[in-house]
């Protein structure tokens, strides 16, 4: 052991002397200041992590991450068809990284009743579809069985939707759509689901998609395109061009040329809102980091004042700058740790009640989710804390120059 980090752990064992009544409050405060930083910025990270996972994971559930579909088509639930074969579904779930690929086919309408009327859109499905999503934020009812051969009239509506339009499970609803001349369909509500993502549960009826392709006058091979599903959302961008290569100039039987688009190209103000997010974890990590360094260096300063006695007596011993300086950065290393300690308790202990009980609650209407969502990063959650002590030992190092301009002959007539 060296002789700085022997003296900095005996002076840090004896710094609950009550002869220290200088050093006990400034140290409390540093290691304060540590604690509620590094507490802060755990939990600020967490909760906006935690958010754009929440929404991105809900506009994911809607419509898959990368979605194939006809090129001409503009940003439309309305589209234009495309052939979905059996060839293409098998050739995109060859792609490295696609885990399911499913048809959708929408049609845009309205939903009227007795006392008012509301645009939806409807969006039919396959039997192939996968129903997590939906069966996950189901409230009341069940999930209609769907099909591609006939069709059932029966639909998943949001609460949202229902509670606008005094709707319930086992309802009846006459829908209207206008083509070449207006059409009617007469729905039967099976379950009512409830995502708090206002823009889509505002929006979507599920359905078969057999009974939207009859609605949009197209074959059985047809849909509005492909929604596929990956395994890793971090190459979903490079996965994306993969596959939009892999379409490019190439048309189906009917004419028509296929493109691919991410979930985050077609929906590109949403994504750039999250990404705006970032700046706010910034920002709080400066203010943060800033804030315990600040502590510790006022801390260390007052602490060299109340030692200068030591210093000298060490100084006069043959101790040199160098050594000093170590000296007092090794005890900073205990009170940033120790702060450090109390601030993962406070982060993590808030983490995991807000993860398991909801305790603090949201507007749905406002934040797309009813509690305050949470994510656990251990990667994030390492580097917050190697950063806060590098950065704070950093801070620390222009101050205890301060030791190379105390004199010993001065020094030891201090008081």
């Amino acid at each position: 052991m060296s002789l700085s980090l022997f003296i900095a752990r005996r002076i840090y064992q004896q710094g609950s002397d009550a002869d220290k009544r200088i050093s006990r409050p400034a140290v409390l405060i540093a290691t304060a200041g540590v604690a509620i930083g590094l507490a802060v910025m755990i939990i600020a990270v967490s909760i906006i992590v935690g958010f754009k996972q929440e929404v991105r994971d809900k506009v994911v559930g809607f419509g898959g991450a990368i979605r194939v579909s006809n090129l001409d088509a503009v940003r439309s639930y309305d589209t234009r068809p495309v052939e979905v074969s059996d060839s293409l579904i098998r050739a995109l779930e060859e792609y490295p990284g696609v885990v399911h690929v499913q048809r959708y086919s929408t049609k845009a309408g309205m939903i009227k009743t007795s006392e008012t009327f509301q645009g939806m859109v409807l969006k039919g499905v396959g039997q192939e579809y996968d129903t997590a999503f939906f069966s996950r934020h189901l409230v009341e009812g069940e999930m209609p069985q769907f099909s591609d051969t006939i069709t059932s009239n029966r639909v998943l509506i949001s609460r949202l939707l229902a509670d606008k339009l005094h709707l319930k499970v086992g309802d009846k609803i006459d829908t209207y759509y206008i083509q070449d001349n207006v059409r009617a369909r007469r729905l039967t509500i099976v379950g009512i689901y409830q995502t708090n993502f206002a823009e889509y549960d505002n929006l979507f009826l599920l359905t078969d998609i057999h009974l939207v392709n009859r609605l949009n006058q197209w074959n059985a091979d047809q849909a509005s395109g492909l929604e596929l599903q990956i395994a890793d959302y971090a190459r979903m961008e490079e996965l994306t061009y993969e596959i939009g290569d892999g379409l490019w100039g190439f048309f189906d039987e009917y004419g028509q040329e296929y493109c691919a688009r991410s979930v985050e190209q077609l929906n590109p103000s949403l994504f750039a809102w999250l990404d705006i997010l970032d700046v706010n974890i910034w920002v709080i990590l400066i203010l943060m980091i800033s804030v315990a360094g600040f502590t510790m260096i006022s801390g260390l300063l007052i602490l060299i004042i109340e030692r200068t006695s030591m210093i000298g007596v060490l100084k006069s011993l043959g101790a040199d700058n160098l050594t000093i300086r170590q000296l007092f950065l090794w005890f900073a290393v205990f009170l940033i740790g120790k702060g450090m300690l109390w601030g993962n308790v406070v982060g993590l202990a808030f983490y995991f009640v807000q993860r398991y009980t909801g305790l603090f609650g949201l507007d749905a209407e406002n934040y797309y989710m009813d509690t305050v969502p949470v994510s656990f990063n251990f990667g994030l959650f390492l580097l917050l804390n190697i950063c806060t002590l590098a950065i704070a030992l950093l801070m620390l190092i222009g101050p205890s120059y301060i030791i190379t301009h105390i004199r010993p002959a001065d020094s030891m007539r201090y008081e």
